[in-house]
C-alpha cells in the first residue's frame, strides 16, 4: 500500500487558517486596548466651547474610577493629566519631565502620603487643557512618580472656575479684564 496522497492546496489552507486565527487575536487585541484605554481616559478630546462673553470651558467626564482624567498639552506637547485638587502644584514624574525638557529649578521637600521627598521646581511657559490655556504655571518634577498621567494640581486649578454636576467637572476660564 503507498503513502496518502497530499490533497493539493491543503498547506496553504493551513497556513491561511492559522494566518487567520492570528489577525483575529491581533484586532480584538488592540480593539480591547483602545477599549480600556477610553475607559481609563474618556476626555482623549475633551469638550470645549466659548461663549460670547470669552469665557471659556472644558467639560471632563468622569473615568470608572470615579477620576477626572484628560488629555492636554505642556509646551504643545501631549501629556495626559489627573486633576488634583489635593496637590499643591502640577506635579511631573521624572521621565516625562525629561521627555518635555522641562528646565529642573531648586530642589525642595515635598510632603505625600508616602511621606517627605525631594522635588525640583519648574515653570510650564504653556499649560492647555482643551480651549484652556494657561502661561508661566509652577510645577513640580517628582523624581519619585512611577505614574504615567501628570497630576493637574492647585497651582494651574486656582486660576480656573471648578463646577462639579452629576459625572461632570466643567472647568472655566474667564476673559482677562482690561
Amino acid at each position: 500500500m503507498s503513502p496518502p496522497t497530499p490533497i493539493p492546496g491543503r498547506k496553504i489552507g493551513k497556513f491561511m487558517l492559522i494566518f487567520a486565527w492570528i489577525l483575529a487575536i491581533v484586532l480584538l487585541t488592540r480593539f480591547f486596548g483602545e477599549w480600556q484605554s477610553e475607559l481609563d481616559n474618556p476626555n482623549q478630546s475633551p469638550l470645549t466651547q466659548t461663549n460670547a462673553e470669552g469665557i471659556r470651558e472644558v467639560k471632563l467626564l468622569r473615568n470608572r474610577a470615579g477620576h477626572y482624567v484628560s488629555n492636554g498639552q505642556i509646551n504643545g506637547q501631549t501629556v495626559k493629566f489627573l486633576l488634583d485638587t489635593g496637590a499643591t502644584d502640577v506635579v511631573i514624574p521624572q521621565k516625562t519631565a525629561d521627555k518635555l525638557a522641562l528646565e529642573y529649578g531648586y530642589a525642595s521637600q515635598a510632603n505625600t502620603a508616602n511621606g517627605v521627598i525631594t522635588v525640583y521646581q519648574t515653570e510650564l511657559l504653556s499649560l492647555q487643557l482643551g480651549d484652556i490655556e494657561l502661561t508661566n504655571v509652577r510645577a513640580s518634577i517628582n523624581p519619585h512618580m512611577n505614574i504615567g498621567s501628570i497630576l493637574l494640581g492647585m497651582s494651574a486649578l486656582k486660576q480656573l472656575e471648578l463646577i462639579q454636576r452629576d459625572q461632570f467637572l466643567t472647568l472655566r476660564q474667564h476673559a482677562p479684564h482690561d
